[in-house]
């Protein structure tokens, strides 16, 4: 068990890392701890003690390494209320205490629920709807998710329902193909909520355990998108009414301010009930997950550390901030 894992034993069940997972998670945050700590380095060259001008340059570097205004203050003023009982605190424990205080942050304020999704038994099929732009590898993440619910024993089944782009359904079809799990597709430019009905009927004839449906990525037309939504969630419920039972929003890590900016339309258009955020290993953004996970009070459930069809891990943010403070 991790050093945060203790510190916050009270908290619900997080998801353990075997030993290859937290080398990946560690070489995927390698370029964002990096460029952190570099920078972290020269806020406190010279600097025997954490003062006002320390405490400056780290709220600059917080943002920096986009983990967001509102959540780099909540850190800086975690820190002051530190530094105010200890008046001598050295830049040396700098480190240990930013960690302390980030995890502490993420436990609060992440809903505490299970990071990977918990199947019921009497839920049949669980129906799973993936919403983001373009570009942000949802259906990789879609594809990666079905491996491994494969692998748990689960019978799943794909909706290609963003039909707007052909390339997308394709896309859907060679990860289905891999995977080795049936996909239901339209042609391009079908309806999208029939092909989610279509989906899910045929889920229920297989006796499937999982559906999951990607959608459209279009955030140009806000109320467009919104109705569109509504309205793929409302023929689903003819077949299964309580779907869909989670709404997964993939967001690009490397994408920094602008992963903030889709995560509060995307909120805004519908009810996301969880996060991934992809593309952690390319970037030195990783801070994003810290500040997505303060900001929106949605879980975030999965992270994308590498390109392989594993390295879609479940978030453990014990061991993230583990992995970043390393």
């Amino acid at each position: 068990m991790s050093f945060f894992k203790k510190l916050f034993s009270s908290d619900k069940k997080e998801p353990v890392l075997n030993e290859q997972d937290k080398q990946t998670l560690d070489k995927g945050l390698e370029k964002s701890k990096t460029s952190f700590f570099s920078k972290l380095t020269k806020a406190v060259a010279g600097k025997s003690k954490v003062d006002d001008e320390v405490l400056d340059n780290l709220e600059e570097i917080l943002v920096a390494s986009d983990v967001g205004v509102d959540t780099t203050l909540k850190i800086i003023k975690r820190i002051e209320k530190r530094v105010a009982e200890d008046k001598y605190l050295g830049t040396d424990e700098l480190n240990k205490i930013l960690r302390e205080e980030i995890a502490g942050l993420l436990s609060e304020t992440n809903t505490g629920e299970e990071s990977e999704f918990v199947i019921p038994i009497n839920t049949k099929p669980y129906v799973i709807m993936v919403v983001g732009v373009n570009g942000v590898g949802k259906t990789t993440t879609i594809g990666k998710l079905a491996s491994q619910f494969k692998k748990q024993g689960y019978k799943v089944v794909l909706g290609a329902a963003d039909t707007f782009r052909a390339a997308a359904i394709d896309q859907l079809q060679i990860w289905a193909d891999r995977v080795g799990v049936p996909i239901v597709r339209q042609q391009m430019g079908s309806d999208p909520a029939s092909v989610a009905f279509d989906t899910i009927q045929s889920a229920v004839s297989q006796e499937a355990d999982i559906v999951i449906i990607d959608t459209a990525g279009r955030l140009h037309n806000k109320v467009g998108l919104m109705a569109e939504l509504t309205k793929v969630k409302r023929v689903m419920q003819k077949v299964t009414p309580e779907a869909p039972h989670d709404v997964l929003l993939v967001l690009d890590g490397s994408t920094g301010q602008n992963a903030f900016e889709q995560a509060k339309q995307f909120t805004a258009a519908t009810e996301v009930t969880c996060l991934a955020v992809t593309k952690l290993d390319g970037t030195a953004k990783g801070g994003v997950v810290i500040g997505i996970s303060d900001q929106f009070q949605i879980p975030v459930k999965y992270i994308g550390v590498g390109e392989g069809i594993d390295d879609l891990q479940v978030f453990n943010k014990y061991e993230f901030v583990d992995s970043f403070f390393k």
